[in-house]
């Protein structure tokens, strides 16, 4: 392999300075909270909210951490908030956000208000095996109700099949 030539740079050491010029001027003084959202947060909770803004209210201590999401997942993030806050401070490495606000858009929409979430992939669902299927029937054989002996066989299979490797 031949030595780097005198005048070549990493890539990232090219643009780190526009990343850092970029996040500084939505107040992320911590561009790693924007470049690595999904591995602070989870990839789970990072498929359903973006972090747009840290702003610094007058009087008050620590920053506000300005989350988007759409208006169907608000409700399960704002459950998540005190771990989201924990995980955002142990990047920070003290208690740099004192509060997170959520904010609602839709999927599409304004330019500005636009946010590309992610899909969750769909767990692929394979029908139970037959000797599955009759060790449910035997376990709810003794339910008198149809409908709800057909409910219990169908979660009965689940669970054993689950169970089983």
């Amino acid at each position: 392999m031949s030595a780097p030539r005198k005048g070549s740079r990493r890539v990232s050491a090219l643009i780190d300075r526009d990343i850092k010029r970029l996040s500084e001027s939505r107040g992320f003084s911590e561009s790693r909270l924007l470049t690595h959202w999904a591995e602070i947060v989870g990839t789970d909770t990072a498929a359903i909210c973006r972090p747009v803004k840290v702003g610094y209210p007058r009087g008050g201590f620590g920053a506000v951490l300005t989350v988007l999401t759409t208006g169907a997942q608000a409700q399960m993030l704002q459950m998540q908030v005190p771990r989201l806050l924990e995980r955002v401070n142990a990047c920070y490495g003290y208690k740099a956000i004192s509060r997170i606000t959520i904010t609602q858009t839709a999927p599409t929409g304004f330019a500005e208000g636009q946010a590309q979430f992610a899909a969750r992939p769909k767990a692929k669902h394979t029908p139970p095996s037959p000797e599955v299927l009759a060790e449910a029937r035997a376990t709810t054989g003794a339910v008198g109700d149809e409908g709800l002996r057909q409910s219990l066989e169908r979660l009965a299979a689940n669970i054993i099949s689950k169970q089983r490797p």
